[in-house]
């Protein structure tokens, strides 16, 4: 009987310290588990701040404040890549809605850079031209910045465009269309109309606008007429387009959703 009883003394001992033990090494796994889960939770909630930030200000108050935030980053890639500051910023506010496109806010892609085949870093996948298409995934909006400098000045059909001069915005931005940048037939005008009326030409330098073309005046006046919405169009689309923000469609429009219908008329 005795026997039996120091054999249960040992049985239990043996039972608690592999309790015990197990306890204690399930324990790290558990905490850093919840600690993960709360960074992934500040990360998200961090990006729906700034996205809150951004979607609060008014068009015009984007566009001053991207201006505020992206003018030296644009000058400093001009000086070591000669590339106007007054197109980049142009092309960021122009391509990004100032900031505020999908494209920007979850990639911080800020001159709609698809991924083409030598690219290897992330990806995302937005409808353009054709649906599910790739682009460029960044980890900062710089990164964005330096990678749209390499983009320009390491592809062959860009070449001629340092050529121009430095402080000649239009023929720059003519020459970005001419070698495909966008297909948008207004670009060099949109491009234009951005840097005059925000004189972004004092970041390269300069000391007054270029006088616009004639030709320029009578493409403005096209672009402030109204869209009639077609078979199969959206409002990411018309967006894309015609460069502009969903939001911005929505606000001159007055929408209440996203619906259109087959020959509505929008002010773009």
């Amino acid at each position: 009987m005795k026997f039996i009883s120091i054999n249960k003394i040992i049985i239990s001992v043996f039972i608690l310290s592999f309790s015990t033990s197990c306890s204690i090494i399930k324990f790290p796994f558990k905490a850093a588990k919840n600690v993960k889960k709360s960074i992934v939770k500040k990360k998200d909630k961090s990006n729906n701040q700034y996205e809150r930030f951004i979607r609060n200000m008014s068009s015009e108050e984007r566009y001053k404040w991207y201006i505020r935030t992206y003018s030296k980053i644009a000058v400093d890639q001009m000086k070591k890549n000669k590339i106007p500051a007054s197109i980049k910023l142009a092309q960021g506010l122009v391509e990004s809605g100032a900031g505020g496109s999908s494209l920007a806010l979850k990639s911080n892609n800020h001159f709609g850079i698809k991924c083409h085949q030598e690219w290897r870093g992330k990806k995302v996948y937005h409808d353009d031209d054709e649906k599910d298409e790739c682009f460029r995934k960044y980890k900062n909006a710089e990164e964005s910045y330096k990678d749209h400098s390499e983009f320009l000045t390491t592809r062959g059909r860009y070449s001629f465009l340092f050529k121009l001069p430095n402080k000649d915005y239009v023929k720059w931005a003519n020459g970005l269309k001419k070698a495909g940048y966008a297909t948008d037939p207004r670009y060099p005008e949109k491009l234009i109309s951005v840097i005059e009326k925000y004189k972004l030409w004092k970041f390269d330098g300069s000391k007054k606008q270029i006088t616009k073309s004639k030709k320029t005046n009578k493409q403005k006046s096209k672009d402030e007429s109204n869209y009639v919405v077609k078979k199969g169009d959206t409002l990411y689309s018309i967006s894309k387009k015609y460069n502009t923000s969903i939001d911005e469609i929505k606000k001159k429009n007055k929408l209440k959703n996203d619906q259109l219908n087959v020959g509505q008329r929008l002010k773009i």
